[in-house]
């Protein structure tokens, strides 16, 4: 070693950095209690409608086939994009464009599924692997990303 070279770095060691895991929860249609549950982890976007080419996929008439978008935005944050035909709502509202929150509840046109949103912290350590704070299933578990909504 030579004492007059530059001290080397530890690549091992990494500043531990945060990101958002996305939980995605149908609500039943009267009761607003949970159906069916998505995981998805960061930097990811999120397509629901009818088409099989989304990463959640609703059966339901009011439904379009790429009705709504939920994808990062600047720094750790996510936004929901309607892309319906029948529009997105927000508390009986018809939202374009709207900032994530947890807990949110979008609704898929006025009278359709409902879909609570969760923001959940992950740290992110060696080699940018996720670590939740609590345990999250493995991806896929889910038997089926369709639901079909009478």
């Amino acid at each position: 070693m030579n004492p007059n070279a530059p001290e080397e770095l530890n690549p091992t060691i990494e500043a531990d950095q945060t990101t958002s895991v996305i939980i995605l929860t149908l609500l039943h249609p009267l009761q607003a209690v949970p159906v069916q549950s998505w995981t998805f982890e960061p930097e990811v976007v999120i397509r629901i409608g009818r088409s099989t080419d989304n990463e959640v996929i609703l059966y339901s008439a009011v439904v379009s086939r790429h009705h709504v978008e939920i994808r990062p935005s600047a720094g750790s944050h996510w936004e929901v994009v309607n892309l319906g035909a029948n529009g997105t709502y927000m508390d009986g509202k018809r939202i374009t464009k709207a900032p994530v929150f947890d807990g949110m509840i979008i609704r898929l046109a006025s009278s359709g599924p409902q879909i609570q949103i969760r923001v959940e912290e992950s740290q992110l350590g060696v080699g940018g692997q996720g670590q939740s704070k609590r345990p999250l299933p493995p991806l896929g578990e889910d038997k089926s990303k369709d639901t079909l909504i009478t």
